[in-house]
């Protein structure tokens, strides 16, 4: 596999570590509304702090953009795109991370904590 395939597996196992351990607390789990038909919680926010930790101790060139968090990360031709809870809304019925490196010469590579 790709060693930026791996990294990506990782971070998306990381993600789906702590999303799967808020999964046994969903009557504690805090949802805030950021717009019509969108939520945040604080297992997002989680998700995507271990997902960004993983990619920056790997990539720390590497630029991310995400969700919750916005854009960090040097100007870099290679981007990570992080939603760390794909479907906020959906949490009850499933659990789904989605993690994308932009990079030249690969229109996209994607994985999923859904992949594992």
């Amino acid at each position: 596999m790709h060693p930026t395939l791996n990294i990506a597996v990782k971070a998306a196992r990381r993600a789906g570590s702590v999303i799967n351990r808020a999964s046994f607390d969903l009557d504690k789990l805090t949802v805030e509304q950021k717009g019509q038909n969108d939520f945040v919680s604080e297992v997002d926010r989680a998700a995507e702090q271990a997902i960004v930790q993983v990619l920056k101790d790997a990539y720390p060139q590497h630029s991310i953009l995400a969700e919750e968090s916005g854009a960090s990360g040097p100007k870099s031709e290679y981007q990570w795109i992080i939603d760390p809870l794909d479907g906020t809304t959906n949490f009850f019925a499933w659990l789904s991370t989605v993690l994308r490196v932009d990079c030249p010469g690969v229109k996209r590579r994607c994985a999923t904590r859904r992949d594992f």
